[in-house]
């Protein structure tokens, strides 16, 4: 299964995500449901690396499936991806509810991150 987690502060504002696992829908290769997430994950990040001047930090381990992407300060058009990719991601999760679990985890501050990143 994969498992985003997204961090959001009471604001609304969305401060980063993890993204981890494999959503064994299919042999590797031929799963779309991976494909699906991997494609919005990678859109996201590069979106907010390419087309902002956001500060962040990002890390990916290609072996587990493990992608950490967190905002170093608040950024109008960062929020935008990050909210997309909130909406895509939301709506894979509603189709394929066996292969993808979305949690949005309130946190206060960059701090407050624990790293929820779990392997299946």
């Amino acid at each position: 299964m994969v498992r985003i987690t997204i961090y959001q502060k009471e604001t609304g504002d969305l401060t980063g995500f993890d993204a981890a696992g494999h959503a064994g829908y299919a042999e590797s290769g031929e799963d779309i449901v991976c494909a699906a997430v991997s494609a919005l994950v990678i859109n996201c990040v590069n979106s907010v690396e390419l087309l902002t001047d956001a500060a962040f930090t990002s890390s990916e381990d290609e072996e587990s499936g493990t992608v950490v992407f967190r905002l170093k300060e608040q950024n109008e058009y960062a929020q935008l991806f990050l909210k997309s990719f909130l909406l895509g991601i939301s709506q894979i999760e509603e189709t394929c509810e066996d292969f993808v679990e979305v949690i949005v985890k309130e946190v206060s501050g960059h701090d407050e991150y624990e790293s929820s990143v779990l392997c299946s």
